[in-house]
């Protein structure tokens, strides 16, 4: 039994060359994905704490990957240990998922010595990135919000709605102590005017328009 741990805690081909030659790889590559994020994150949700953890999750996987090659209780140990933890940090962009799966993978595959398919992979998701965000959208839903003191013609508001919008559908109606709110979600042909016609036709007590593409505005 001795013999047998003593064979599997005992180094493999491990070269000191090799690992330095594998981190200064991940560390491009880290380096690399941190640009990519730094000029196509959105302004408001960039952290550039986040993009730091995005550059080090790489060199740190790769790492982690050198080692486990080089010995087998290093790699139990290491399955295991990463196993119980739990990360609780809240994402706010979902697209920031890919980029932390993109971090872990190039560490991953470069960890393991295929450099050139780690650049590959690289270059691949920067250009389905790119590509994706210059597609144009076919509009912007927005949130209309409107708050009467007195409603009298809820349908005339809503044949009003479906005229000057490609898509009306109703969220809420809450009626309370004779005032009237109403929710919508709409793709309007002119949001620029849409408000001021609501104002002048209807006279709410509060007319809302709020749009959200990962950017808040009103």
């Amino acid at each position: 039994m001795n013999a047998v741990i003593e064979r599997l805690g005992r180094a493999g081909d491990f070269s000191w060359q090799g690992a330095l030659m594998t981190l200064s790889v991940a560390l491009l590559l880290g380096i690399y994905v941190y640009l990519v994020y730094r000029f196509t994150a959105k302004k408001a949700f960039y952290s550039r704490d986040f993009n730091i953890t995005l550059a080090g999750m790489t060199v740190v996987t790769a790492a982690i990957m050198v080692a486990m090659q080089s010995n087998l209780v290093v790699s139990l140990g290491m399955v295991g240990a990463l196993s119980i933890v739990r990360f609780r940090t809240a994402i706010k962009n979902p697209l920031d998922l890919l980029y932390l799966f993109w971090a872990i993978s190039v560490g991953i595959i470069g960890g393991v010595g295929l450099y050139a398919l780690s650049g590959i992979a690289c270059v691949v998701l920067t250009a389905l990135v790119l590509i994706l965000q210059l597609i144009p959208e076919s509009g912007t839903t927005y949130v209309l919000i409107l708050r009467f003191k007195k409603l009298d013609d809820i349908e005339k508001l809503n044949k009003f709605l479906t005229e000057k919008c490609r898509r009306v559908k109703a969220r809420s109606s809450i009626v309370r102590n004779e005032e009237t709110e109403l929710i919508y979600e709409i793709l309007p042909r002119n949001e620029v005017n849409l408000v001021k016609e609501i104002n002048r036709n209807f006279e709410p007590q509060q007319a809302s328009l709020v749009s959200y593409d990962g950017e808040y505005r009103e």
